[in-house]
């Protein structure tokens, strides 16, 4: 019976830590770490749908706009890191940048793809059928956690008793 007190104890400490942790996500260095999570994990995530071939991820949409995307999530891992907010904010609007001119360069290729039929409203119809996914809700979050997360404000380190 004394042995089940303790094991008590003990998952109510470790609950207890759990939450002091992860209840200071106010910290603006973890949600904007959360911010480039959320980047990362949705350039792995469905993000087109064409109809015959399936979903796409950003690496199978265009490998050189994946790599930019990783390029400018380890610069912003540089930025967080030392605790620039600047740092991570430019970067965070690159790659907001970076997912609307995909966006637009999915729609005008998607386009382009169907300019062979002879009319522009049966190209408009074809190329309606290609899909943008949920996966982009994922990366913009993560880019506006990124850019719209509030400075690192000074914080008064003087102990108090």
């Amino acid at each position: 019976m004394f042995g089940y007190g303790i094991s008590i104890f003990k998952t109510h400490y470790l609950k207890l830590c759990f939450f002091l942790y992860f209840g200071t996500l106010v910290n603006m260095k973890n949600i904007q770490l959360l911010g480039l999570l959320l980047v990362i994990i949705g350039s792995f995530l469905p993000l087109v749908h064409v109809p015959v071939i399936g979903n796409w991820n950003y690496w199978k949409l265009d490998h050189y706009l994946a790599i930019a995307c990783w390029i400018f999530s380890a610069c912003a891992v540089f930025g967080i890191v030392n605790n620039s907010a600047k740092i991570v904010r430019f970067f965070g609007i690159l790659l907001i940048l970076l997912f609307g001119f995909t966006l637009v360069a999915v729609k005008m290729q998607s386009l382009q793809y169907f300019s062979f039929l002879p009319f522009k409203s049966w190209q408009e119809t074809f190329a309606g059928i290609v899909k943008l996914k949920w996966g982009w809700a994922v990366e913009f979050l993560g880019a506006f956690l990124m850019v719209f997360v509030g400075g690192n404000k000074k914080v008064n380190n003087r102990t108090q008793i």
